[in-house]
């Protein structure tokens, strides 16, 4: 272990020192593996044994074989010239390591192999897979224990009558592969169709419950089970022992093991890496890697027709399939969307959209949507926002955006602006329903005291006028404009830049604050200034009131300081504002200069940026997909998932657009 071993793939207790050795022309490689503890006796057959421990029985071994294509010793000269001088060799160290030499065709899995015993003895080995035309006799233990003793180089006569060999054995059965594309229908299924129309029904996919069947049908990774049962070791004298072992059930076997038998095709030996999500969120770290490369989008939609399209990795599908995916982006069938929420914790750690969202689908998409490469995925995001802009200028209600009048700031800013423009196309339909309509209702949201009154909510308790001792009413306001983070942040910005001092920061607080006043004023006609910081800013109004509570009327107070300076900007606001309810008012949200920004923002998005928020969104959703897949109470499972999220949470922190 201190020489730099390594672990053998797969053998959990084996280990391996590999040299590399040039005589003349040829290379070849020198590998000692070795077991790293051996407590006790091996138990074969089990999943931790390698093949060698398998056929000869042994711990260590030294394997010597040529740095080629085969990776065998096709020359039967070469081979034992070869294994004599590894064996001289080790005679000369005085090492008993058995050495072995590959040989024959690479799938027999043969081997050639010497092991100096310290004495005047020396073993030899040899071994060979018959994987096809397997003669009858050696179907059998009795074929198999005669070819076993043909093996010693001693001669009959001195071999005795009656040998005790012992024997190990394993009978494997594997259950057939399940074929799902020739799936039959079940006959009641069947009764009422016809044979045109059997041919034509769709066939179940083995994952259509699991969660990513909408939008993506992935292969079967488990195509099958092998169940090996396994017979310990057991001394044979006589024939009819053999047949008696050879034909017991295997329910009589001292152990089994159940494997499942994986799809070959769900490693890419050519990429050294699995086939499926993970190489595809893979080549997506890819594309925005190359994304900085230009200013924008456009810029990667170039003209590649003097390419070899079949090799070329910045193919685009045909527009056929891209129809196909807006096709299912934008469909009617696709509905509001019920944001699959993850339960883990860590979900909402990762600034991307839900995975049911628009956006959210568009990156799944985007994964399988070629090669995923920059310029199929530049091509795909303008025609994905040609078809939003579509939605906002007919007035479309968004697919695949839920129906809120809220915008989850947690989100990435594409899922926010998507959010922004779902709710603009819903104020715009409803400003053309009210100008179709020729008049405003101003009584649906009012409940007029008397003919002056109007937008009272109800009254406050406890409070009157100070003018005119009358009961004071609260009004119905406006909601406080919808923004995203970004326009949070241009907020913030101005406040820093005009200053606080007044306590406002900029003319949207303006416009809300004389809402408010206009509203408070159509409410309470007879209203003053003071009567609306009282309601609306108690704490700027100071009490002189005796604490006993028998103050007479009217009230005792003042304004405060900032209040009652000169020029105070809300008194300004306050003399200006109209009595007017919100039913009359303009919105403080202009949806159509909203709607326009955000496809502004859309078409104008510089690539990198996109392609971050592609990056968290593509790998949150991949994983709330996962976690929403059923797997029983294994708490194992479970913990793997936890170590998922925490692991993408932390990496994809540090991506500019995640922060």
């Amino acid at each position: 272990m201190q020489k730099g071993a390594e672990s053998v793939p797969s053998f959990e207790n084996l280990y391996m020192i590999k040299r590399e050795l040039k005589h003349g022309k040829r290379v070849y490689s020198m590998e000692y593996h070795f077991m790293k503890s051996a407590k006790g006796k091996n138990t074969y057959w089990d999943d931790d044994t390698h093949s060698m421990q398998l056929s000869f029985g042994v711990d260590e071994f030294l394997m010597i074989a040529p740095l080629s294509a085969s990776g065998v010793v096709l020359d039967d000269p070469e081979s034992t010239k070869l294994l004599s001088s590894v064996a001289i060799a080790l005679s000369n160290c005085g090492s008993n390591w058995p050495a072995f030499v590959p040989v024959h065709d690479p799938s027999r899995k043969a081997y050639i192999g010497i092991q100096n015993l310290g004495t005047v003895f020396t073993r030899r080995f040899e071994a060979d897979r018959i994987g096809s035309q397997v003669p009858i006799r050696l179907m059998h233990l009795e074929g198999l224990h005669e070819l076993f003793l043909s093996k010693f180089v001693l001669s009959s006569t001195d071999f005795p009558a009656r040998v005790k060999v012992h024997f190990s054995m394993k009978l494997t059965y594997r259950t057939p592969e399940y074929d799902y594309d020739n799936e039959t229908l079940d006959s009641e299924a069947t009764e009422s169709l016809t044979e045109n129309e059997v041919a034509s029904h769709p066939r179940k996919q083995w994952d259509d419950d699991c969660p990513w069947a909408e939008w993506y049908s992935a292969e079967d990774p488990v195509k099958g089970f092998e169940l090996t049962a396994i017979w310990g070791e057991r001394a044979f004298e006589e024939t009819l022992e053999m047949a008696e072992v050879e034909n017991a059930s295997s329910f009589d076997a001292d152990g089994w093991f159940l494997h499942p038998v994986v799809s070959q095709y769900m490693v890419d030996d050519s990429i050294g890496k699995f086939v499926g999500f993970a190489s595809q969120l893979h080549l997506l770290v890819n594309a925005y890697e190359s994304s900085a490369e230009a200013q924008f989008l456009e810029d990667f939609v170039t003209d590649t027709s003097g390419q070899d399209n079949s090799k070329s990795t910045t193919t685009v599908p045909p527009p056929s399939v891209i129809d196909r995916v807006m096709k299912d982006l934008f469909s009617d069938e696709a509905g509001n969307s019920n944001y699959m929420e993850a339960e883990n914790k860590y979900s909402r750690a990762m600034r991307g959209a839900p995975a049911d969202s628009l956006f959210g689908q568009f990156c799944l998409h985007s994964l399988w949507f070629g090669n995923c490469n920059i310029r199929a995925i530049a091509v795909l995001w303008i025609d994905f926002v040609r078809e939003i802009r579509w939605c906002w200028e007919e007035s479309e209600r968004l697919p695949r955006m839920k129906s809120s009048s809220s915008i989850d700031l947690s989100s990435c800013l594409i899922h926010q602006k998507l959010q922004m423009l779902a709710i603009c196309i819903e104020r715009k339909k409803s400003l053309n329903r009210e100008k179709g309509a020729g008049h405003k209702d101003e009584t649906s949201n009012t409940m007029a005291v008397n003919k002056t009154r109007k937008g009272s909510a109800g009254v406050v308790p406890k409070m009157m006028l100070l003018n005119t001792k009358q009961e004071m009413h609260a009004p119905y306001t406006q909601d406080a404009p919808l923004m995203t983070e970004d326009m949070h942040e241009e907020r913030l910005h101005a406040a820093e830049a005009f200053g606080n001092a007044i306590g406002l920061s900029g003319q949207l607080e303006r416009d809300i604050l004389s809402s408010d006043m206009s509203a408070f004023k159509a409410a309470n006609p007879d209203a003053v200034f003071e009567d609306f910081i009282r309601w609306h800013s108690p704490g700027d109004w100071v009490s002189q009131d005796k604490a006993d509570g028998n103050s007479g009327w009217p009230p005792k107070g003042k304004l405060s300081q900032r209040m009652s300076e000169h020029g105070n900007m809300w008194r300004k606001i306050w003399n200006d504002a109209p009595p007017l309810p919100v039913s009359e008012q303009k919105s403080l949200l202009d949806p159509v200069r909203e709607g326009e920004k955000v496809l502004h923002y859309l078409e104008t998005l510089r690539p990198h940026q996109l392609l971050e928020q592609m990056v968290c969104t593509a790998f949150k959703s991949s994983a709330d997909i996962l976690n929403k897949t059923t797997y029983g109470g294994f708490k194992l499972m479970k913990t793997k998932m936890d170590q998922l999220y925490a692991t993408l949470a932390s990496t994809l922190k540090s991506l500019p657009g995640s922060s």
